[in-house]
């Protein structure tokens, strides 16, 4: 027979008195006083149908389980008065069954897939069943039609998809990689791909002009809510357009995927700069829907005579800043007060300084450190009026950023701040470098081009972001087109010749073989997934991620290997003195 002829929830009113053939998966069984119901599910919807008595197998249909796999022939019939189900698009009629074919019996679940109480980690070891579910159906569909809708809009502009290894060498990109050693040359390894990002460029170089690829990406680095060790990049090269050029195009591309998938026409996106967003949010992917904004105190209080202000304030490497809650006098209890305090005291702070605004005046522990002028002048800098909180951040300028953007993020969502909508921002200026536990790095990666080619040290990076709700979707720049300012830039990285040579011979070569003026950006798809959607895991817009500790719940990877698998890479694996584990 034919199994399916429609989907469970394509039968209504259309196909009455029609003969439908339909499969699909048990969500329910009813039995009433003889005739039993069962609601029959796919990825569309669902569809009731009926067996009376004298169906075939009406004896295997009464030991029914949830979850069970079957096809089934009937006819369509409205559904007797009163029963008829508004939330359904088949809840006028049901299907009265003639003949059914079972595929698989399913055992006892213990759970309802659609239940969003179930944990995540009874859902990830049952990952299979979670994809029944209506989130994850929705979701990977969405995700699917924005893919394609992204491979079509770069094809109808000429752009060229080209794949790249997924077995490379290891280079320095800012996280740990994944290596594979090799059995052809014993103490030599493959790295898996951070990104493909110096094989792009050298496809620009080899005059592929336009190139794109959907890139599975590989870092082994501390994971988060939006972060997968293994991940796909929507990745995007182009010779011979400006910054201003390629960013227009992805804006257009982006404006076209939000109005296809969501209905949302999007106005033109603003662009604010590094500093600004830094100052102002204390990060460089600033969520727009957050009213609370940083205000820098540090030309008030760098002669001030309280030192926990002062000092950082005069301090190239530290800040002192600001932000007001309105009618925050109101909203936070003493006990509340405390628990905000907790909570940046776990990030590292010693403590959240305040200030009252109120009808009465000034309320704070830390006024009497303060004159009444500078007092003043922070009231007037914030625009604070009574009844409204200020709230005090000073020390490292990572730090104080850090804590306070986390802050006004955690406010913004428990008194409900944040506006509604997607708000689209292009962040650019960004620092060539900045100075980290391991010394100097990029800001974006080596291969992005400096505005001053004389001052290293001091130039800004012709370099772009596009962020959304405070996630960075996408990251691009235009390239180093030149070897020997290449080989200045890993020079200024610390990188000596031999490094350089092991490291990076290749591509400098390239670049001495005619390099057009490039650039490009690569998107996170499944961060653009999730933040699209409004979920909060990107572990919910992939089909089969990754725990929290970069084991997979459902296949319990990675997994030992024989001893003689390691003997064929030339490796030798010693057990752990404490615990015994290799």
């Amino acid at each position: 027979m034919n199994f399916r002829d429609h989907y469970c929830a394509n039968v209504n009113k259309t196909k009455l008195k029609n003969q439908v053939r339909l499969s699909g998966w048990v969500a329910k069984s009813r039995d009433h006083g003889g005739v039993i119901f069962i609601d029959l599910f796919d990825h569309t919807g669902i569809v009731q149908l009926v067996f009376n008595p004298e169906s075939k197998d009406f004896s295997l249909v009464e030991k029914l389980t949830t979850h069970s796999v079957l096809s089934v022939v009937g006819d369509v019939e409205n559904r007797p008065e009163g029963t008829i189900n508004p939330n359904l698009e088949s809840g006028e009629v049901e299907v009265k069954v003639t003949e059914v074919i079972w595929h698989n019996i399913a055992k006892p679940l213990g759970f309802d897939v659609n239940d969003s109480k179930v944990g995540e980690d009874v859902r990830a070891q049952h990952r299979v069943l979670d994809l029944r579910s209506q989130r994850m159906q929705k979701n990977l569909r969405f995700r699917a039609k924005m893919l394609s809708y992204l491979r079509n809009y770069l094809e109808n502009e000429n752009f060229l998809e080209v794949e790249t290894p997924i077995l490379t060498r290891s280079t320095p990109e800012g996280a740990r990689d994944y290596l594979v050693p090799s059995r052809n040359f014993p103490g030599h390894a493959f790295a898996l791909p951070q990104s493909p990002q110096q094989f792009k460029q050298m496809l620009m170089m080899g005059g592929m002009d336009r190139y794109y690829q959907v890139a599975r990406c590989f870092r082994d680095e501390d994971l988060r809510a939006d972060r997968q060790p293994e991940f796909t990049q929507l990745d995007i090269e182009t010779s011979f357009m400006s910054p201003n050029e390629i960013c227009d195009l992805m804006e257009n591309m982006v404006k076209g995927l939000v109005k296809n998938l969501l209905s949302v026409e999007l106005e033109e996106f603003p662009v604010m700069s590094y500093q600004d967003a830094m100052l102002h949010y204390g990060k460089d992917a600033p969520d727009l829907r957050n009213p609370l904004k940083l205000c820098p105190l540090d030309d008030i209080l760098k002669d001030c005579d309280f030192e926990v202000f002062k000092s950082p304030a005069n301090d190239p490497n530290g800040r002192v800043c600001a932000f007001k809650l309105s009618d925050g006098v109101a909203l936070l209890s003493r006990k509340k007060l405390d628990n905000y305090t907790q909570f940046v005291m776990k990030l590292g702070a010693k403590g959240l300084a305040y200030i009252k605004v109120t009808e009465d005046g000034l309320s704070s522990p830390i006024l009497k450190f303060l004159s009444d002028e500078k007092i003043q002048k922070i009231v007037e800098r914030v625009s604070a009026k009574p009844g409204d909180l200020i709230f005090f951040g000073a020390g490292g300028f990572k730090f104080v950023n850090l804590s306070m953007n986390a802050l006004m993020t955690k406010l913004a969502q428990d008194f409900g701040l944040l506006k509604e909508g997607l708000h689209f921002v292009w962040i650019k200026d960004f620092p060539m470098f900045e100075m980290t536990d391991g010394g100097l790095s990029s800001v974006h990666h080596p291969f992005t081009a400096p505005i001053e080619t004389d001052d290293l040290e001091n130039t800004k990076a012709v370099a772009y972001d596009l962020v959304l709700n405070g996630y960075e979707l996408g990251g691009g720049s235009i390239r180093i087109s030149d070897s020997k300012l290449q080989r200045k830039v890993f020079e200024r990285l610390g990188l000596d010749d031999i490094k350089i040579e092991k490291e990076f011979g290749h591509l400098l070569n390239a670049l001495e073989q005619g390099c057009p003026y490039h650039g490009g950006i690569a998107f996170g798809i499944d961060r653009m997934t999730m933040v699209l959607l409004g979920i909060n895991s990107m572990r919910d817009v992939i089909a089969f991620p990754k725990t929290q500790t970069a084991s997979c719940a459902l296949t319990k990877a990675p997994g030992e290997v024989l001893p003689s698998q390691w003997r064929e890479l030339g490796l030798k694996v010693t057990k752990g003195e404490e615990d015994g584990r290799a």
